[in-house]
């Protein structure tokens, strides 16, 4: 298959005007080799359904369609939907655009079936949206894969360990029925305009889901435990019913932080509960 010639996006954003709209999240990435690599990280797309969220000018999204993927794309911003449509004509019958908000859209009921996420997600969204991805009650989800650029301190949080700083409720979210890992640094400078911060690209799969655990006992618990986290279990864990009793039943001494707790721990506390 004989790829289509695309102009370099430094020069498509320049044709169109854009800027990146701070209020919006955005900063463009224009290394293509970059794009390619970060849309090679799930896999082959080849015939694949993917969704992505904020593509502004195309970067990512260009990527994803040499990939072989089909594109679902939501972009609020109609100063990028002409860059879009330009990909659109490039790439027949590969990619849809909806202009919209992706924090009121179910990707499912747009696509019909099984997809990977794949996006540069705005910053000032992207924690929302993935946390909405995780929390589902039905297990597994539509979606196949999560391969998402986030500012690296939330991607530490989302691959943190037990006892360490980053160690939170995100963490147990993204880890008690999937597999979290950074697949790629990103440094600030490949951004326009470069973000004050760094970033990573965190690949996320799911697997089976613990038997008797509820996803809503579990955010239940980890929201009153990590909401003051500094204090010991016997006092942040007081207002959820029966938790006192569940922790002497799982050996899980009163006076820990919750920030020492094993997932597997958390589990057993849901489960008891």
């Amino acid at each position: 298959m004989t790829l289509p010639a695309l102009p370099p996006l430094r020069d498509v954003i320049a044709r169109h005007g854009l800027s990146a709209n701070k209020a919006l999240g955005q900063n463009f990435l224009f290394d293509e080799q970059l794009l390619d690599r970060i849309a090679a990280v799930p896999g082959s797309l080849q015939g694949e359904q993917v969704y992505e969220v904020g593509p502004g000018p195309g970067g990512l999204t260009r990527a994803l369609l040499r990939a072989g993927a089909k594109v679902t794309a939501v972009e609020r911003d109609r100063r990028c939907l002409p860059a879009l449509e330009e990909l659109s004509e490039a790439f027949p019958g590969q990619l849809r655009v909806i202009e919209g908000d992706a924090m009121k859209i179910d990707p499912l009921q747009e696509i019909g079936g099984p997809f990977h996420i794949a996006s540069n997600l705005p910053y000032n969204v992207g924690t929302a949206l993935a946390v909405g991805w995780l929390s589902g009650e039905e297990w597994p989800p539509a979606w196949k894969s999560l391969t998402l650029m986030f500012q690296r301190e939330v991607a530490d949080r989302i691959i943190a360990k037990p006892d360490t700083e980053a160690y939170g409720r995100l963490a147990i979210l993204a880890q008690w029925r999937c597999e979290a890992r950074i697949a790629m640094p990103v440094h600030r400078s490949a951004f326009t305009p470069p973000p004050k911060v760094m970033s990573a690209v965190v690949h996320i799969t799911p697997k089976d889901q613990p038997e008797g655990v509820q996803m809503a006992t579990l955010e239940t618990l980890t929201a009153a435990a990590f909401g003051q986290r500094r204090k010991m279990l016997r006092q942040s864990l007081k207002g959820v019913r029966g938790a006192a009793e569940a922790m002497e039943r799982a050996g899980i001494a009163a006076e820990r932080r919750p920030e020492t707790l094993a997932i597997e721990e958390w589990l057993e506390l849901a489960r008891l509960l």
